[in-house]
Parts: structure tokens; C-alpha cells; sequence
């Protein structure tokens, strides 16, 4: 099975079937790119390369007089350009505590920026290496950036951004599944089975952990949103932050409880974590493969989407997709 880590973490927030009938970046020509760069008083020298990224549009544009940018231009229709703001703000007030996170550059007071009907933000280049999750000192010292992320992001709540929830995560993504036509007819019902029974599974454990403390996360913790150098790791790519538990930051970095240890023991330096989130990792893993099927079937109308996942068009894929959630139900149950 084919899991949400493939799509560089751009989750985005299924809301039913395509609800944009054109393809959302039709109209973002190189031309548009390099002139939405110019529009902020920067000088583009005509290099441009594209990032990997589905869910928003991401280039790096090179400058004539400084280092290059990265120009990351927002699907329309996802966000609210207050949600927008208060992800551009988390991570400038991280920035401020000198935690090390890519932050979006301000031009004439603003950090979201519009263009010829496109929402786009600029940020500066910071290259790096994948993490190495095999190495207990780098495990450890991933923990202690997130906890001090943490402590940053329990200060104050989001208004805007919403919670990693249900709805979010199992019941938009169910329902952008069976409106789509990528499902075939015969799957129909045996997906709606599964979908419902891995949704009540989700939620009779939730109710036997019990409520958990809310805080500001990155959201998205993935191997693929941490960049090492020389000097550690740096975290990019914001654009899933929301309001949830904190080990939603922790376990897609740990493969295995030896991992979860070395990063829990970084964690603990900085900040004290609740062991009872520990059984809620089996809910939110569960949650990311329902959400990664409801998010291509929501995408499909986007060009890049049937090109990058081709899979998603096979019955054999929905197949295992449904066997996939029986066996998460299982695992929960």
C-alpha cells in the first residue's frame, strides 16, 4: 500500500469531490512565476525549478543580486487567507524563539502575497539532507526540537487552522472517496464498509484514551518536512499545522519503539509528554492511510495527480486499500 509519506506530506483538507472544475494551476505559467517574484521589488534571473509538491505549486527562482527563493504558490480554494496568515505567523514566532524553521519573508508588512488571482508566499532557500532515523543521537535530538516547537506552540491556540479530528482526517476523506469516480462501482459498498468500520473503530479508542491536551503542531512531522546539515536538523513546510495532540509531531519519525524511546528521551529535556498519547498512534496511522486515498480522490481533476499517482485508477489498488482498512479496524478493535 502506498502511504501518505509519497506526497512529501501536502495532506490538504478533503472536503467532498473536486469542488474546482478547471485545474487550479492551469494558469501559472513560468512567465507568472518569475513576474509574481518581480512584483515584490526582487530582481529574477530566469532559473526556475520545480519542487516536489502536489498539493500547492513550489518553485525555486533564482535571483540576479542574492541567493534563490522558494516560491510556494497555494491551491487555490484550500485555505482561508486567514488560516494562510496564522501558519505564516506560528512560524515566524518560532523563528523568533531562534528555533530552526523556515519562515516566509515579509514584503511591505505582508507574508501572503497575491498575483494575478494566485495566493503565493516566498521563503528563503535552505537546502539540507534527509535525517538519518537509524541514528539514536539524531532521533534524540529531533525529540528536543520538536519539544522546544512545542513549547513555543502551546502558548496560544489557532483560531483559523482547524484540528487534526475525525472529520478532517476519516469523514471528508470517506466522503470525497465515494464521490469520486475512481472507486468502481463493484468496490462501492465494500469500501463504505470498511471506511465506517475503521471510523468507529477510531473513535471507540479515542473515547477509551480519553481528551488529550490541544496544542499547536507542525502537523505533518514526516522524514521529508526535516532538512540536516552541519548544524542539525531545520524543519520546513508548515502548511499542515494545526491543533492536535502532541505525539502527532513523534511518530512518523519512529519506526519502532526503540525509535519512539530515543526521541521521547530528546523530547523530555525540554518538555514533559503524556505516555497515554503513546496509544493513540495506531488511530493516527490509521487516519493518514483513510486520508491519503480521500485526498487523490478529491485532487483527481488536477493534471499532476493522475500522472503522479496512476495507481489510484486500478480496482487491484482500491482492492488492498479496503483490505488495508480491515486490517487497521482489526489492529484497533
Amino acid at each position: 500500500m502506498r502511504l501518505a509519506d509519497d506526497h512529501r506530506g501536502d495532506s490538504g483538507t478533503c472536503r467532498g469531490a473536486a469542488l474546482i472544475s478547471d485545474p487550479p494551476y492551469a494558469r501559472l505559467t513560468p512567465d507568472r512565476v518569475l513576474d509574481a517574484v518581480g512584483a515584490c521589488g526582487l530582481w529574477p534571473d530566469g532559473r526556475l525549478l520545480a519542487l516536489n509538491s502536489y498539493e500547492n505549486r513550489v518553485w525555486q527562482v533564482g535571483l540576479e543580486d542574492r541567493p534563490p527563493v522558494i516560491a510556494k504558490f497555494y491551491r487555490p480554494g484550500r485555505w482561508s487567507n486567514a488560516a494562510i496568515a496564522e501558519e505564516h505567523a506560528f512560524a515566524q514566532e518560532l523563528a523568533a524563539a531562534e528555533l530552526p524553521v523556515v519562515a516566509s519573508l515579509t514584503f511591505a508588512g505582508h507574508t501572503l502575497l497575491h498575483h494575478e488571482g494566485f495566493r503565493y508566499a516566498l521563503t528563503p532557500r535552505c537546502g539540507g539532507r534527509a535525517p538519518e532515523l537509524e541514528a539514536i543521537d539524531q532521533l534524540q535530538w529531533l525529540g528536543r526540537l520538536i519539544a522546544r516547537i512545542h513549547l513555543v506552540g502551546a502558548c496560544q491556540p489557532f483560531v483559523h487552522r482547524g484540528k487534526l479530528d475525525r472529520d478532517t482526517m476519516v469523514q471528508q476523506p470517506m466522503q470525497a472517496v465515494l464521490g469520486s469516480s475512481l472507486l468502481p462501482a463493484a468496490l462501492h459498498a465494500q469500501y463504505r464498509v470498511a471506511a465506517l468500520r475503521l471510523d468507529a473503530a477510531i473513535a471507540q479508542r479515542q473515547t477509551a484514551i480519553g481528551p488529550l491536551r490541544q496544542l499547536r503542531l507542525h502537523g505533518d512531522c514526516h522524514p521529508g518536512n526535516v532538512l540536516w546539515t552541519d548544524a542539525g536538523p531545520h524543519f520546513v513546510d508548515f502548511d499542515d499545522a494545526r491543533s492536535g495532540p502532541a505525539v502527532q509531531d513523534l511518530w512518523m519519525l519512529a519506526n519502532d519503539d526503540r525509535a519512539m524511546t530515543a526521541v521521547l528521551e530528546g523530547y523530555r529535556q525540554f518538555r514533559d509528554f503524556d505516555q497515554a498519547e503513546l496509544a493513540l498512534v495506531p488511530v493516527l496511522r490509521a487516519m493518514r492511510q483513510l486520508h491519503y486515498a480521500g485526498w487523490i480522490a478529491a485532487r483527481w481533476h488536477d493534471p499532476a495527480f493522475p500522472a503522479a499517482f496512476p495507481f489510484a485508477a486500478e480496482s487491484r489498488w482500491w482492492e488492498q486499500h479496503i483490505t488495508d482498512l480491515h486490517e487497521l479496524a482489526d489492529e484497533l478493535e
